[in-house]
């Protein structure tokens, strides 16, 4: 559903609202004899939201009983809904074949009007490259492809805008000029939206709603959108109305373009993915789209998932009032988030708002791996109470569970400069088959991302990496997901809004916490292991990378010092640890041993210069067997554990009794052998260290008595 605007400017006192109870007739636009339906009028009771009846006087029943008896009549609603959705189109390639196989007059009409849009195109770009300037209008004629696919209508509105997602279909110049494809669609007759409603609820309109508005408010691609009033209830709803015989433009187009598909995977060698097979994937999620009834299956899933979040807001769906064609819905008011200037005079911020729905974005990405996969900002709008609200859940993806690992992996790889590991990540995340040779793409990505990461992660363009993927992508044999192009561009949206209120701002820099956070309290095998990864380079441990991570992960509002490294300690101590336990105890050896002569020299540092002499006879680090520069670090070392421990001590809520678990993972008999290997090797180390002297004294003495 497109955005609405602020109802202040539809919904005021003395609106033309249409209001059936003006008069006993209603008013002649919404009463004439061939809106009125021949079902018999009946009463009907709202399902959600509702007011319990008191029991015996007493209104004050349990929360649970409450909830419980709301649940059970919303589910019963939803049914009777999902029953007025049986018959809902659905899409099938055979289905579609039989169907309009056998209609040639329909199919030479529609495919002339293709024809005469497109071949002015392609003769166009077919010039371009003779002359040698392919490259040079590219921006040109992607938006003239733009504008072609919305003369042509919903079908190639949607199919424009799934190509926008495409890294590997599409060069850079049109990805983004199809990223700005809107419904920009005419709307249809009043009247044939109204009879809509009637036909599919069964019911009048004057016995759903008090009021309606006369004429939409939003128009899109599938369907338009009218603001009403509810008789029964007075709650004020969105309604949803779809096309007239959309189904049946739908079905005859994506009849068309797979029957091209099919010449193109044939014929065309520089396009590498499967046509068809996209084609066939995108046409399912646009019949999806066509039953509301799954869309609002869809919008109460993701209520349940995201919407815990008090700056999160997804309406309510009011099932009684809604089928495969009409979708009733709680009404939002707000702003479109890319509408600064509104958004201000509201006394929010823009910035924050983008912060939110990049969290939100990030956690359907990687924590239930279900998100939106529309993402606009005219789906997105500031409430008045500064909450962000998502709209429009009629096209939703999933990202399967091992690829939301793998893809946190890959920022990993990415921030070590990794390519070979990189490029290892695309088998993972399924963009290459298994026998494809990545060989030749790790130059390349060295290539570019050497460049990029010169900047820090605070620095980088989310935008500048998009892009350059999606020139890799191009270039090479890559099936880039659905579900991995939607969330970058989603990603790229909302950076893109936020660079409106503040040109310095990265979305690399806000999603950053949220990865610190995973890498640090999740205990999946794969992330845990991309933090050992992380964290140990050259058997020596990276201080400074667990200090960056505790910085960035304690700005995540969910982050808990408790869960913090849990999950390497686990593996530390468990059957599979020995060799992290090696890099443990070389380690905790070497932070001993920085704490124990990082003493010793504050000690010589903090006495006068007559007992220096007495006590060291040298300076502390020719005493202790170092050098400057080993000195140096040893201190540096120190000092980082230290400012890691106070990081921890400092978090929010913390408390030593959060060190808890930790104990009782170092009483296991693990950590107790774990110990005394420590112990042997600190001991070693210093009584080298004291050896070392003892000789060099002797040899001192030696010398000065020769």
């Amino acid at each position: 559903m497109s955005t609405v605007v602020p109802p202040y400017s539809l919904w005021r006192s003395g609106d033309a609202i249409s209001r059936f109870n003006a008069s006993p007739h209603g008013t002649s636009l919404l009463n004439p004899k061939f809106l009125r339906s021949n079902h018999p009028r009946a009463a009907l009771v709202e399902a959600r939201p509702r007011a319990l009846p008191a029991v015996n006087g007493d209104t004050s029943l349990p929360t649970q009983l409450v909830l419980a008896v709301d649940r059970t009549d919303d589910l019963q609603a939803e049914a009777r809904a999902m029953a007025r959705a049986a018959n809902a189109p659905f899409y099938s390639p055979d289905l579609i074949a039989n169907t309009y196989g056998s209609r040639p007059i329909e199919i030479l009409r529609r495919s002339l009007q293709i024809l005469v849009a497109l071949s002015s195109f392609g003769i166009k770009l077919w010039l371009d490259k003779n002359s040698g300037q392919l490259d040079q209008n590219k921006r040109r004629r992607a938006a003239e492809l733009r504008r072609i696919f919305t003369r042509l209508g919903p079908t190639f509105v949607k199919l424009g805008q799934g190509l926008s997602t495409r890294p590997d279909i599409c060069p850079p110049e049109y990805l983004e000029e199809l990223s700005e494809l809107q419904d920009g669609l005419p709307t249809f007759p009043d009247a044939e939206a109204f009879l809509c409603i009637e036909k599919e609820l069964g019911l009048s309109l004057d016995s759903i709603f008090s009021s309606i508005s006369p004429s939409p408010i939003a128009a899109a691609s599938l369907g338009q959108v009218y603001k009403a009033r509810l008789k029964q209830s007075g709650k004020v709803v969105a309604v949803k109305v779809q096309r007239p015989n959309i189904e049946e433009a739908i079905g005859l187009d994506f009849y068309l373009i797979r029957s091209l598909g099919f010449l193109i995977n044939k014929y065309v060698d520089f396009i590498s993915s499967d046509v068809v097979a996209l084609i066939d994937e995108f046409a399912r999620r646009v019949y999806q789209e066509l039953n509301y009834v799954q869309e609002g299956q869809n919008a109460r899933r993701f209520k349940k998932l995201y919407a815990d979040k008090e700056d999160v807001l997804v309406p309510d769906i009011f099932w009684d009032y809604t089928s495969s064609k009409v979708l009733t819905m709680e009404w939002v008011d707000g702003v479109k988030l890319n509408e600064q200037e509104a958004i201000e005079r509201q006394g929010l911020k823009v910035l924050d708002l983008v912060n939110t729905g990049i969290q939100c974005s990030l956690r359907q990405l990687l924590e239930y791996g279900y998100f939106h996969a529309d993402p606009h900002p005219g789906n997105l709008l500031a409430t008045p109470e500064g909450k962000l609200a998502f709209l429009d859940f009629g096209m939703m993806s999933e990202t399967p569970e091992e690829a939301r690992c793998a893809i946190i992996g890959h920022v990993v790889h990415m921030v070590n400069r990794d390519y070979e590991a990189m490029a290892r990540d695309y088998y993972a995340l399924d963009f290459l088959s298994p026998e494809t040779d990545v060989s030749p793409i790790v130059p390349v990505l060295r290539n570019f991302f050497d460049d990029t990461l010169n900047a820090t992660v605070s620095e980088l363009n989310f935008k500048t990496i998009v892009d350059g993927l999606g020139a890799v992508f191009y270039q090479y044999p890559f099936n880039v997901p659905a579900y991995y192009a939607l969330i970058l561009r989603s990603l790229t949206v909302l950076e893109g809004l936020a660079l409106y209120a503040d040109p310095n701002f990265k979305v690399l820099a806000a999603s950053y916490p949220y990865f610190a956070k995973r890498l640090l309290t999740d205990p999946n095998p794969y992330l845990r292991d991309a933090l050992i990864e992380l964290l140990f380079k050259d058997g020596k441990f990276r201080w400074s990378r667990l200090e960056n991570l505790l910085l960035q992960g304690r700005k995540d509002r969910d982050f808990s010092v408790k869960e913090a490294l849990q999950p390497v300690l686990k593996l530390l101590l468990g059957p599979d640890g020995e060799g992290l336990r090696a890099l443990a105890v070389k380690e905790a050896i070497r932070v001993t041993e920085a704490f124990v002569l990082g003493t010793v020299n504050d000690t010589y540092n903090s006495m006068p210069d007559f007992m220096r002499l007495i006590v060291f006879r040298d300076s502390a680090s020719r005493t202790l067997g170092m050098s400057n520069e080993e000195q140096e670090s040893m201190i540096e070392l120190r000092d980082q554990v230290l400012r890691i421990w106070r990081l921890l001590q400092s978090s929010e809520n913390f408390d030593p009794a959060l060190l808890q678990p930790i104990v009782q993972v170092l009483q296991q008999p693990e950590a107790r052998s774990l110990g005394g290997r420590i112990f042997s090797g600190i001991t070693q180390r210093l009584a080298a260290r004291l050896l070392q002297q003892v000789l060099r004294a002797s040899t001192t003495v030696s010398a000065s008595t020769g």
